[in-house]
């Protein structure tokens, strides 16, 4: 019924790739307005970077290099509770692994503090600031709403003398938690909720990472960010969408306080990924839970985690650029990130043999204790990686997926009686197929053709399938963690659902028993290859010598690459792919599982629709093809899905007798009702050149 025909596909763009922030930077360098310019990276140490924060840092950190300028790592470290050394230092690896560097430019909200209470002071003397005795929960209440003021404190109008020596009391310790705090004496009936007297700081008698017990009154972030930014320098203070209501707060401070410079925040749309939580909150419970095995567990969207896993920070830098800057929230696509991780990949990884479901492979007619080395490619696509020796000999390994003693059609790899190829080395024919007592195949006897060494035979064959292997006496025994996502819901928490109940129990699958190729036994902690055929890995910080552990990286399967090439895909709308890949939206009344595919490649490949449909006539069948859909895809899946069957509901009521159902799609049928998966017709509504596999 559906297809989709790229207009125009995305491509990695070159730094300079233009969007609505770096045109404001443009500007005020072109209209004098800033000289040199200047960013930072911002990270409260209270958790580990994820996805999110990789965004933000090569927005930043690339702003700063294309126009000349500096960007600075400051570390916002203004809540001793929750911040500690060991974030700072990962946050510093994690932003040099990904190819950043601030050099002399590290800096710290609390190298400002003592400038910080001075300029509390300033607002107090100025009849701007005041100390309020009233309670967290008594500030919240007397806030006000959206459509309500605000009700002033009963100490706003405390005299200034009082305020400062009651402000002073704080820093010197004789107040508990909680018991008064410092707040901007602005209006309290502002339509903005930030601006209702904020608090400027709070007492916390905790020790801090790099003062110490120095300190018992903290600034805010909204007091410190600002105010550091006019310390250092900053330009151009980068900041994501949902701090856009506190810019009138930022301003406010900026420009009551004798500043040394005048920054202004601009605010762009955070990064979303499908099957992806970057709320470190709900990370830190996914930790705290035990459902994940710490901050860099492969399965996590954290910078370590990703590394551990075998993305190379260059594949992470292409897809920040691919996303680009926008200035509204939305959700992308898992499998755009995991793209430009398979196309970095695709080029720089060497190709190694790994086996990950053996089948022993016994050739009768080679020599006993005969070992071959067989000169290998490292990477078909660059000549220049060269080749290796591999060790083969009489018994080999390889995978069990490979062998069908009765093949179905469509089958081409070995079977009994057939000839496949082994990667770079002999054609092989199994001849027999020996099973234990319980009927389990356990190892195949086949035969080989010395002339076709290397792989090609001189009389031009060529069998339909290549398979790789591993030398059974050279094998490296392997244990293989295969990843999935973390949660099975691509929106997790969107609907109102608890997250928690969408994380993935087969999200993480442990194969052991393995075996690869020797040369494997040397290769580094975080090294990614691939195994030929099976996908890209990487060995694990858990390996240790004779016990290997490689993580999965990504498999080869590449879908969102068929729509870079230009080409049509073709979609079968009425399909159920399974509670991980479909949702549910109402077909006829009914809930029905239906694939969102359409929506997502539209946007993936920026795409138009077009439908194409075919039906019976008295002269026979009829195509008929629409032009392109307008105002399609939108930021809703749900609702880009429930256009899509009703749709195709149009068309079944047209035309019913002609209509009948691919998968069947209804699961909440009422008890007594009739089937519904009756052959109702005989033409399929369908889109599309080739269906993926």
């Amino acid at each position: 019924m559906l297809s989709s025909s790229p207009v125009s596909t995305p491509t990695p763009e070159p730094p300079e790739r233009g969007d609505f922030i770096r045109e404001i930077v443009a500007a005020d360098v072109r209209e004098g307005r800033v000289g040199e310019v200047v960013t930072r990276f911002p990270p409260e140490p209270n958790g580990y970077l994820h996805i999110g924060h990789a965004k933000s840092i090569c927005l930043n950190f690339g702003v700063a290099r294309e126009f000349g300028g500096r960007c600075h790592l400051r570390f916002d470290d203004t809540n001793p509770i929750k911040e500690e050394q060991e974030y700072i230092d990962a946050i510093e690896a994690d932003v040099r692994w990904l190819g950043f560097d601030w050099g002399e430019h590290l800096y710290f909200a609390s190298d400002y503090f003592e400038q910080l209470y001075e300029w509390a002071v300033h607002l107090i003397e100025a009849g701007k600031a005041y100390v309020d005795d009233l309670s967290a929960d008594e500030i919240r209440a007397h806030r006000g709403t959206f459509t309500e003021p605000g009700r002033e404190s009963p100490w706003r109008d405390r005299p200034v003398e009082e305020n400062l020596d009651l402000f002073a009391r704080m820093r010197a310790g004789e107040f508990p938690d909680g018991a008064r705090v410092l707040r901007a004496r602005i209006d309290m009936a502002a339509p903005n909720i930030n601006l209702r007297d904020p608090v400027l700081y709070r007492i916390l008698h905790a020790e801090h990472p790099r003062t110490g017990d120095a300190w018992c009154v903290y600034p805010t972030y909204d007091f410190a960010h600002g105010q550091s930014d006019a310390i250092e320098g900053i330009t151009h203070s980068l900041c994501t969408l949902e701090f856009e209501d506190h810019r009138p707060l930022y301003d406010w401070l900026i420009e009551n306080l004798p500043v040394p410079s005048r920054p202004r925040q601009y605010e762009f749309a955070r990064l979303n990924l499908t099957h992806t939580v970057v709320s470190k909150r709900v990370l830190m419970r996914l930790v705290d839970r035990g459902l994940v095995h710490g901050w860099d567990d492969p399965r996590m969207p954290t910078m370590s985690a990703l590394r551990r896993r075998g993305f190379p920070a260059e594949g992470i830098r292409d897809f920040a650029r691919l996303v680009g800057v926008a200035k509204a929230d939305n959700i992308v696509e898992v499998e755009m990130l995991e793209h430009c991780v398979r196309t970095v990949l695709n080029r720089t990884a060497p190709r190694r043999f790994g086996v990950l479901d053996p089948l022993r492979v016994v050739l009768t007619d080679y020599p006993e204790g005969k070992v071959e080395e067989m000169d290998v490619p490292n990477n078909p696509e660059d000549p220049q990686a060269g080749t290796r020796k591999v060790p083969f000999s009489r018994e080999l390994w390889i995978e069990r997926a490979d062998f069908m003693e009765e093949p179905v059609r469509k089958f081409f790899r070995l079977a009994p009686g057939r000839e496949v190829r082994l990667r770079s080395a002999y054609f092989i024919t199994c001849r027999e197929v020996v099973k234990d007592r319980e009927g389990r195949i356990v190892e195949l006897r086949c035969t080989h053709d010395p002339a076709t060494r290397g792989g090609d035979a001189p009389d031009g064959r060529r069998p339909k399938a290549t398979l790789h292997w591993v030398s059974a006496a050279h094998a490296v025994p392997a244990e293989v963690r295969l990843y999935e996502h973390l949660f099975t819901d691509p929106y997790p928490g969107v609907d109102g659902r608890d997250i928690f109940e969408t994380v993935n129990p087969a999200s993480e699958q442990v194969l052991t028993g393995c075996f690869v190729e020797p040369s494997l036994a040397s290769l580094p902690v975080g090294e990614t290859v691939q195994f030929e055929r099976l996908g890209y890995f990487c060995p694990d910080r858990d390996s240790a010598p004779g016990a290997l552990v490689f993580n999965r990286t990504l498999t080869l399967k590449d879908t969102w690459a068929k729509l870079r090439k230009q080409g049509l895909l073709y979609l079968l709308p009425d399909m159920n792919f399974g509670p991980q890949e479909s949702i549910f939206v109402t077909f006829f009344g009914v809930p029905a599982a239906t694939v969102p595919s359409l929506s997502r490649f539209a946007r993936l490949g920026r795409a138009q629709v077009v439908t194409t449909i075919t039906y019976m006539e008295s002269h026979g069948y009829t195509l008929h093809v629409e032009g392109p859909w307008q105002d399609f895809p939108t930021e809703d899946v749900v609702a880009d899905t429930q256009r899509m069957n009703d749709y195709l509901e149009g068309w079944v009521a047209r035309r019913p007798e002609e209509y009948f159902w691919v998968h069947k799609r209804f699961k909440t049928r009422p008890s007594g009702e009739p089937d519904l998966y009756g052959r109702a017709g005989q033409t399929t509504m369908m889109a599309g050149q080739e269906a993926t596999e």
